[in-house]
């Protein structure tokens, strides 16, 4: 099983994970069933979260970075040349965010005009996954990265700088979510079942916005939170109730996953 994490696992409104989640997961390990969390953060942006989740590995950074038990099996960060270029890009074209490594998030030094990365700043600095370098310092590498933008912003230019080797997930609300190609949910996903041997109608994925649909695409069994984007749906094989109302916990039971 395959679950992401914000608006799946943890609630987006009080920013925790039920107990029933918790349950749930504890049980299905229990009977035998892996769990893997499959998230678009990166290993450096879960530090705050990880002791509260059950796994059996970690699928971060849109399949950037898989760790099946306590190994990590595969990674892949952007290169650094390419890195420095598209950090000149996001300032260049108007735009800010977040860079998201293995290990830390980097943001830009001082005040951000745009109000979604304000806030998202100080909400990493407050778990501790805010890296001390900024993006004037060159001395890491990141995996992947999320840009925000306003009215004096060049989208589609800076769109077009990304194109040869990046995907750009829209994620609603001005907000992007940048991958490099070839990499995403459902590649990390078919890496961790043709690693274990495990055949595609036995795997089950949870999720709730845009950057699952390459991941509800590839699955035979698509688990849909009740709060979702309505890209999901017609991929969907069960819809649940919401994070708030146990969601998690209800499908598995009804599935017969527990």
């Amino acid at each position: 099983m395959f679950f992401d994490i914000d608006g799946t696992l943890i609630s987006e409104e009080t920013g925790l994970m039920p107990e029933s989640a918790k349950r749930a997961l504890a049980r299905t390990r229990q009977k035998g069933n892996l769990v893997f969390i499959n998230s678009g953060r990166t290993m450096g942006s879960m530090k705050s979260i990880l002791p509260a989740m059950e796994a059996d590995g970690y699928l971060c950074g849109c399949g950037t970075q898989i760790w099946i038990g306590g190994e990590r099996i595969y990674s892949r960060s952007i290169p650094h040349d390419r890195g420095l270029a598209i950090k000149r890009a996001i300032g260049a074209y108007g735009l800010d965010g977040v860079l998201e490594g293995a290990d830390n998030c980097y943001f830009q030094k001082g005040y951000s005009r745009i109000p979604l990365i304000r806030d998202l700043k100080r909400a990493m600095e407050e778990k501790g996954s805010a890296s001390p370098y900024d993006w004037d310092d060159d001395c890491y590498e990141f995996d992947k990265f999320c840009v925000s933008a306003d009215d004096k912003s060049d989208r589609e230019g800076f769109f077009a700088f990304l194109s040869p080797d990046i995907q750009v997930i829209d994620r609603g609300n001005d907000f992007y979510e940048c991958v490099p190609d070839g990499h995403s949910k459902a590649t990390a996903i078919d890496r961790v079942l043709k690693e274990l041997g495990i055949a595609g109608e036995d795997a089950y994925v949870f999720g709730d916005s845009s950057n699952d649909l390459a991941c509800f695409q590839y699955a035979q069994n698509a688990v849909l939170m009740g709060k979702h984007d309505k890209v999901l749906e017609q991929y969907a094989t069960f819809v649940t109730k919401t994070v708030e109302e146990d969601g998690i916990e209800y499908a598995m039971e009804t599935l017969g996953l527990l």
